[in-house]
C-alpha cells in the first residue's frame, strides 16, 4: 500500500512538473491580450526626474535585448530584484497587484516569448499603459509612449508589424510616476481581428 501510494505521488509530482515546464500552452485570451509575462519591478527613477526621463533611460542595460527566465536575478541600487512569472486577472497586467502595494516613481519590465508555426504579416499591436510605456519586438524599439496618463484598452496602435516562424520576444516597459501602474498589449490584423493563433512562452 505505501510503495503504490508513493508511485502515486511520484506521477503526480512527474505531470505537475510537466505542466510547469510546458508554458507554451499558454495562450492570449479570446480578445487577443496577452495575460502571462515575467515581470521585473520595481527599479526605481534612479536621476532621472520625471517618468518621461526614466523611459529613456535603460534601468536595467541593454533593455531592448532582455531575454531572462524564471528565477533569474538583477541588480537595482542596493536592492536584488527577481524575474517573476505573472498571470493578469484581466486584460491589465497590474504591476501594483503583483508587488502587492502601490508604488510610484518606478519601472518595471515585462517580457514574453511569441510562438509561431508561421510567420505572421501586416499585424498591428494595441498597447495601453499608465503611465509611459516602450515596446521592444525582437531587439527592435517599436513603440514609446512618454506621456502619463491612465490605461485604457487599444490606445495605441503601431501597424505594419511582423512576428516571425518560430520565437518572438517581446520586451514591455511600463513607467509608473503616480498611483496606478498598469499595461496592456495585444496584436490585431489590419481589419482589427484579434490574433490569437500565437502561443505564450516565459521561457527563452
Amino acid at each position: 500500500m505505501r510503495s503504490t501510494l508513493l508511485a502515486t505521488v511520484g506521477i503526480v509530482v512527474v505531470l505537475v512538473a510537466a505542466v510547469r515546464g510546458d508554458d507554451t500552452s499558454n495562450k492570449p485570451d479570446d480578445e487577443g491580450f496577452i495575460r502571462n509575462w515575467l515581470v521585473l519591478a520595481p527599479l526605481p527613477f534612479g536621476e532621472a526626474q520625471n517618468g518621461a526621463e526614466a523611459l529613456g533611460k535603460e534601468q536595467v542595460g541593454g533593455e531592448g535585448k532582455l531575454a531572462p527566465k524564471e528565477g533569474d536575478k538583477v541588480k537595482a541600487g542596493d536592492k536584488e530584484l527577481t524575474w517573476k512569472p505573472v498571470k493578469s486577472e484581466d486584460h491589465l497586467l497590474n504591476f501594483n497587484t503583483f508587488l502587492g502595494q502601490q508604488t510610484e516613481d518606478s519601472v518595471g519590465y515585462a517580457v514574453c516569448y511569441l510562438v509561431t508555426d508561421d510567420e505572421i504579416k501586416d499585424l498591428t499591436m494595441k498597447t495601453g499603459s499608465d503611465d509611459q510605456a516602450k515596446v521592444y519586438l525582437n531587439g527592435k524599439e517599436i513603440f514609446k509612449n512618454e506621456e502619463a496618463r491612465p490605461a485604457d484598452k487599444d490606445q495605441d496602435s503601431t501597424a505594419n508589424l511582423t512576428l516571425k516562424k518560430g520565437k518572438n520576444v517581446i520586451v514591455f516597459k511600463v513607467v509608473n510616476e503616480k498611483v496606478d501602474w498598469s499595461g496592456c498589449l495585444r496584436f490585431t490584423d489590419k481589419d482589427g481581428k484579434a490574433i490569437t493563433n500565437f502561443k505564450v512562452s516565459l521561457k527563452p
